[in-house]
């Protein structure tokens, strides 16, 4: 089991959603419709049983965007273009309504389907923009990882989602690289 710092609150909804592909171990828990729309229900986002292929489809988009968002939120890079047209498209057809309620309001889905859940975890993405706390919702940058953690260091300066493997292997690889290129006679 993979040691991982979650995100406060309903932001690790978002966290555990980039993480059903788990590049690491070659695992997709919406690789088809059936297991997606299982973990939908097992977050309680969607109450179906099946999702239509182009469902799943939309999910995965949205779920890689997310992930590409994050690597940004790693490396200091502006957020990809390509992502945020994937995210837009994602949002397209996502019904949020504004609810009032005794501690403020927040932004709830009053559609269904696919719909609702993609709504409910762009509001929490909302949310968690406006607290500062997405800032710190980050992608591990190994290219054999790329797992979303949350950066609970002080200065927010995390880069590896577990320094003793990913941040090693790193450091590992730059370390040959640099003894190869010494030994180059060039």
């Amino acid at each position: 089991m993979r040691e991982t710092n979650h995100a406060p609150g309903r932001l690790e909804l978002v966290r555990e959603f980039v993480n059903t592909h788990d590049v690491e171990e070659s695992t997709d828990e919406l690789d088809d419709p059936v297991r997606a729309a299982d973990w939908l229900r097992a977050h309680e986002l969607e109450d179906c049983k099946r999702l239509t292929a182009g469902e799943r489809e939309r999910l995965v988009s949205v779920r890689e965007a997310l992930r590409e968002l994050l690597l940004a939120n790693n490396t200091g890079e502006p957020a990809p273009e390509a992502a945020l047209a994937a995210l837009n498209q994602g949002a397209e057809g996502v019904r949020l309504g504004l609810r009032f309620e005794p501690g403020g309001a927040t932004l709830r889905s009053s559609g269904e389907g696919v719909d609702a859940a993609l709504a409910e975890l762009l509001a929490v993405i909302h949310a968690s923009m406006r607290d500062g706390s997405w800032e710190r919702l980050k992608v591990c940058p190994a290219p054999d990882c790329l797992w979303a953690f949350y950066d609970r260091s002080r200065n927010r300066s995390a880069t590896w989602c577990r320094m003793g493997e990913c941040g090693n292997r790193n450091k590992a690889r730059a370390f040959r690289a640099r003894r190869r290129g010494r030994s180059d006679p060039g």
